[in-house]
């Protein structure tokens, strides 16, 4: 497999190629991104190219002739770029990519990252949907997505090849670029009023972000076709997440979330919609499919997950003359 890796320079891609050039199926990786890994790969080659760059990219990807394209290159709003940036850097990456992949007629198999806000969180959609239910987003981001998936979904018509949708519970991780995670290490941490005294609090689930690269490259082993949900094990709320890390949970009533997201963007701590629906509703979904299409269920539960993002190594000073063990 000769395996175009979009978005290898987060640390989600470098982790996810790190996993493809080791498998003896893979001949040759090329990632493309708008900055460099930050880890070292062994066998994969680096182009850094905007995706904006339309042509650039168009031409990188037609002299490579991929078989496989890995598309991680989706931009989460206000985590590496602000939301107006993040939009069109995956939409123009998206068709720039996939569209000089097919016109190559070398394609044989397209995987793209998605999401589980496809889903929405409005009045009409279920608490915790399967792959069944439809896609109903509710926030900018959510429409991204399934933006990304009506791309990726037209491409495979055309080069009439399997397309495998993973929709990622939000991924997180301790170097992981992320609204989420820049919130709940903030000493205090905005949480859902009402959702305090609810029947049904503002639960979510979560994915640390090398099950999602196990994901994907046991989609690719698995020539995997179609939707599939990949979450972690269990939910967890703002409040309690809060309280795991030892943060100050702070009640807002909704007319206080507008001052709050304000103040969070001037503090470098933004609340893009997709995150304040999560903190208002909640965001889970099914994923009991994906032991059966993967062959393979998140590692590490979504506890287990927000403890890691509070887990840092003690500093230790060093004297003069002394070395580092």
């Amino acid at each position: 497999m000769r395996v175009l890796l979009t978005g290898m320079g987060g640390d989600f891609g470098a982790k996810t190629a790190a996993l493809v050039e080791a498998d003896p199926a893979v001949e040759t990786v090329l990632g493309l991104d708008a900055y460099p890994p930050r880890r070292r790969l062994y066998a994969s080659r680096f182009l850094r190219i905007d995706p904006r760059d339309t042509d650039r990219t168009a031409a990188a990807v037609r002299e490579f002739e991929p078989t496989v394209v890995l598309h991680l290159g989706v931009w989460e709003p206000d985590a590496r770029a602000e939301p107006a940036v993040a939009h069109r850097r995956t939409m123009d990456g998206t068709r720039a990519a996939l569209g000089a992949a097919v016109a190559t007629g070398k394609l044989e198999h397209i995987l793209v990252r998605s999401g589980i806000e496809v889903y929405g969180r409005g009045p009409a959609t279920p608490r915790c949907p399967t792959e069944d239910d439809p896609v109903l987003a509710t926030s900018p981001y959510g429409r991204t997505l399934m933006a990304v998936e009506r791309e990726a979904a037209a491409a495979g018509r055309l080069a009439d090849v399997p397309v495998a949708h993973l929709r990622f519970a939000p991924t997180v991780g301790v170097q992981y670029p992320s609204p989420l995670v820049r919130l709940l290490r903030q000493p205090v941490v905005p949480v859902n009023a009402l959702s305090l005294t609810a029947l049904e609090p503002a639960a979510f689930t979560l994915l640390d972000v090398e099950d999602a690269a196990a994901a994907f490259l046991a989609a690719l082993r698995g020539r995997v076709d179609g939707p599939v949900n990949v979450v972690a094990e269990g939910t967890i709320t703002p409040y309690a997440a809060a309280r795991l890390g030892g943060r100050l949970p702070l009640p807002i009533l909704p007319l206080g979330w507008v001052p709050t997201r304000l103040i969070g963007r001037l503090a470098g701590t933004p609340i893009p919609a997709h995150l304040y629906e999560l903190l208002i509703r909640g965001r889970l979904a099914d994923g009991g499919r994906a032991a059966e299409i993967l062959g393979a269920t998140p590692q590490r539960g979504t506890e287990d997950v927000v403890r890691g993002l509070y887990d840092w190594a003690p500093v230790v000073y060093l004297r003069p003359g002394q070395h580092a063990a």
